[in-house]
């Protein structure tokens, strides 16, 4: 996307661009507390977070209907805040509590929400895509005009997951969009070390699925593109797979001492911060000011604040209800 077509996209659709900017802080806002709240030990376990990546889901988020179905990854706080799970669910679930997505249960890698159709939360590399080719042909199956979209990394390439995921939705012929997030290193494995061909979108094309890559640190761009193939799918163009070509600019998870890239890359790729970027041209274009500026980061402030409020105060589950929610619960009336 041209600096030109950017400009006249930002002043046609000034409304939607900031909303773009909100959404985007308001995922950077909440993993920043999250990464705190892990430092200061009330949150447990594994924490990835998605700091950097936030175009990603917020362009393709607001191409998606309510009654479509997300599939994400261990790294999915975003998704699931974009998607419409609460703040507060998310992060009482963060710290293990009752009153979480999934009662304390799933923790940071496993959020799951049926009501926003958020289907994980899936912590094993690429077990979401057969989940989402589940999904999707069951709604072709009903009938029904659904799209599902299927957030996974790189690394899930790799997998044997991938090749049979991508080939039964394209045999099918099925309605669902595959969103790599391109983040470069598979945990701590550079992309050229682990694929022979590093043009993902063209691999995915080999199996006769509809691809392109985006620039995943241009919100704008990943908006436009998401916009597009979720259309096609919709309107029965079958599978489509866009590789969304990001970074992460922090360790793959808190655990990471991330000694596999150097500094100088991670502050190459941090000159792109798709939130400031954003931002600055919001203002370059007279379509926010500092007011404006202040009034969204206080509301997002607020409602982060809210989250942790809520979360704090939040129980543990009994014990008694332990051997709960591990077989559906019938009524035996």
């Amino acid at each position: 996307m041209t600096a030109e077509e950017r400009a006249a996209l930002i002043t046609a659709r000034p409304d939607q661009a900031r909303e773009l900017l909100r959404q985007m802080l308001r995922v950077r806002r909440l993993e920043e507390r999250c990464v705190e709240l892990y430092s200061a030990s009330k949150i447990r376990g594994f924490l990835h977070v998605y700091i950097g990546e936030e175009a990603v889901a917020a362009g393709v988020m607001s191409a998606l209907r309510p009654d479509d179905a997300v599939v994400a990854t261990y790294r999915e706080h975003g998704h699931a805040l974009l998607r419409g799970v609460p703040a507060t669910a998310i992060m009482a679930e963060m710290f293990g509590h009752a009153e979480g997505c999934c009662r304390g249960r799933g923790g940071s890698m496993h959020l799951f929400d049926a009501d926003t159709r958020f289907y994980g939360g899936n912590a094993i590399v690429a077990g979401g895509l057969p989940l989402a080719v589940g999904l999707a042909l069951a709604d072709r199956m009903q009938g029904r005009d659904r799209v599902t979209a299927c957030f996974f990394g790189e690394g899930a390439m790799a997998e044997g997951e991938f090749h049979e995921s991508l080939n039964l939705a394209a045999l099918w012929d099925l309605p669902v969009l595959f969103c790599c997030e391109n983040n470069l290193y598979a945990m701590g494995t550079a992309l050229e070390r682990s694929e022979s061909q590093t043009d993902l979108a063209l691999k995915a094309a080999s199996y006769e699925v509809a691809s392109w890559a985006v620039d995943g640190m241009d919100v704008l761009a990943v908006e436009e593109s998401a916009r597009r193939a979720v259309e096609a799918v919709r309107s029965g163009g079958g599978p489509h797979f866009l590789e969304f070509r990001t970074y992460r600019f922090r360790a793959h998870s808190m655990f990471d001492p991330e000694r596999y890239r150097e500094k100088a890359e991670v502050e190459h790729w941090m000159e792109r911060d798709p939130i400031a970027s954003l931002r600055g041209e919001l203002e370059a274009s007279g379509l926010l000011d500092a007011d404006g500026w202040a009034s969204i980061t206080r509301d997002v402030d607020a409602e982060v604040d809210a989250a942790v409020e809520f979360a704090e105060s939040g129980t543990l589950e009994p014990l008694a209800d332990l051997a709960r929610h591990v077989h559906s619960e019938r009524s035996t009336a």
